[in-house]
This record gives C-alpha cells, structure tokens and sequence, in this order.
C-alpha cells in the first residue's frame, strides 16, 4: 500500500517501528509531496517532535561528519555545528591537519616595517595566527597598535570571512572577503594595484596552491611570499576517522574544506564507507576544494556559495531532503 502524507497523523504515536521506520526512509518524497501542497499542515517539525518523543532520536536528524579543525578562540558551539543542528542535522568534527608554525622573527620584521611593503594578502586563519603569535610573544602589542594604522593606510586583502574575522580581531581592516577563492581575491587585487607600488607581502602556508602568486606575477603585481606554517596530516586523524564509523556508522554527507583534507581523509574514508560510499552525500566549502574532490573521483554533491557555516549548512541541508 503506498504511503500518503496522511498515514502520518492516523495514530503517529501508536505506530510501529517498522512502520516508522519505513515513513522516515520516505521523508524525502513526503516533502516534496508537501511543498507541492498536496497537505498543507504537513510538518517535518512536528514529524521529528513525534518521532523523538518516542525515542527514535537517530531517526530524526541525518548525521553529517565535518572535516575540519575547530576555530581557535572561538566561545560557544562551533558555528558549523551550530548551522547544522538549527536545519535538524548532527554535526560532528574531526580534525584533518596539525600546523607548525616557522620563520616567526623573520614574519615579525616584516610586519613591523610597513613602509617596505604595499599592503597585506591572508588566504587562511592560520597565517593571521602567525602575526598574532609575533605580536604577543614579543610583548609588542603596543608598538602593534600604532602600526596597524600604517597598514590600515595600504590594502589588506583576504579570502573568507573566518579569516576576515581573525584580521579585525588584529585591528587590520580587511578586503575581498566575500571572494570566496583566491582566484577571485587575485582579480580583485589586480584591479586596485599596480607594478609601480611597493611589493604586497604574503605570508602562508607550505602547500599554498600557486594561483595567487602567479596571477598577480603574470599582470605585473609585485609580490613577496613567506612560508610561516607546515600542514601535516593530524596525528589522531586516523583513530578518529575510524572511532567515528565504528561507533555511528556512515554519515550522510560528509564535508571537505581544503584540498589538503581531501588528500589525507579520501582513502580512510573509503575504506570505513566500503559498500556505503554511493550513499553518502560529499559537500565541498568552495570550488577548490571541490575540484580537488572531482580530481580524485568523488561525486560532488554541492558547494557552499560561499565559504561560511551559513553557506555550508545550507548547501548540505538541500542535497539531505
């Protein structure tokens, strides 16, 4: 007998559990039934409050497993988890790189002697870390207050709004955050530079991806890079791939935020999915990391319009209906 968005209010909470079960496995098709207008008091919220009332708590959120560091100094729940959980999802995050921070003194000369460079680029947190060590562990933080407005004077451009953030909390006023890419952010730059300025001074990581720096090199834009952190694989990133699909099994969708996570996890996850890997659905924080995805044969099921909890969540909540 085929099952009608009506069956749900029959006797909801006399139901048994093969029957709930097999409504929940209809979800997507009730919805959209729903959305079409076929009942208008249909509620998925009144749906999981039923379902939870009784105890079939795994039945009423999908499990999504980020792959990604939490955010240092943040307060509170993380605002991916959070995202997720406010669209009925449960979120969990494992941790996919360890950094190692280098070349600090020579970072520090840099940023405080302003008038040598045209202004500043940050593509990651993790660069913004490394000023903010140069600025405290040198108990130079009065000194900082006074430079920064030299740099506030220039260009401080940057990729994301987590790491827009992290730049503000410096007291640096940031540009091109909602680029998304440093694609995006280098045609920006090239718009509003030019080869007579002094050079704009880059620090990042040790497996930075080259199209910034040659985009900008190949229309004349002077630029200076400084390797200030390592990205290594996280110690525990394999105990905890595996402790996650041993304890709640495959996740609905699975999460990628750098090509460096996808390089480190991919083969992992395959081998814990096993059979199960068609069903999960992969999401992407931004082109990048998705082409990185696509490159190692995985069938991206959506990207984030732009790389934040907000733009995540809801791209991954969409492909779970």
């Amino acid at each position: 007998m085929p099952i009608t968005i009506e069956h749900i209010f029959i006797s909801p909470l006399h139901m048994p559990v093969c029957w709930v079960l097999l409504l929940f496995s209809r979800l997507p098709s009730l919805r959209r039934n729903a959305s079409a207008g076929l009942n208008p008091s249909f509620s998925l919220n009144a749906l999981r409050f039923i379902l939870s009332s009784q105890g079939f708590d795994d039945l009423v959120s999908m499990r999504v497993l980020l792959l990604k560091e939490p955010r240092d100094g943040e307060a509170g729940p993380d605002p991916y988890i959070q995202e997720l959980a406010a669209r009925g999802h449960e979120a969990t995050m494992i941790p996919v790189l360890s950094f190692k921070f280098v070349s600090l003194n020579n970072l520090s000369d840099k940023l405080f002697q302003p008038d040598k460079h045209g202004g500043l680029i940050f593509t990651s947190p993790r660069a913004v870390e490394a000023v903010k060590m140069c600025v405290e562990a040198e108990g130079r933080g009065e000194e900082w207050r006074l430079i920064k407005d030299k740099w506030n004077a220039k260009s401080v451009y940057v990729v994301g709004k987590a790491t827009g953030d992290l730049v503000r909390q410096l007291g640096l006023e940031p540009l091109g955050e909602d680029s998304g890419t440093a694609d995006v952010l280098s045609r920006l730059i090239i718009q509003r530079e030019n080869a007579f300025l002094l050079p704009l001074f880059f620090p990042c990581g040790s497996i930075k991806r080259e199209v910034l720096p040659t985009a900008l090199r190949d229309n004349g834009v002077p630029l200076e890079t400084l390797t200030v952190y390592q990205t290594a694989e996280h110690p525990d990133l394999q105990e905890s791939l595996t402790s996650y699909f041993t304890q709640k099994g495959t996740p609905a969708s699975i999460a990628f935020f750098s090509p460096s996570g996808v390089k480190f996890c991919l083969e992992t996850v395959r081998e814990l999915s096993s059979n199960h890997l068609t069903r999960i659905k992969f999401a992407a924080i931004g082109p990048t990391t998705a082409d990185a995805m696509t490159a190692e044969g995985l069938c991206v099921s959506c990207s984030a319009d732009k790389p934040s909890a907000t733009g995540l969540a809801a791209a991954v909540a969409k492909v779970l209906l």
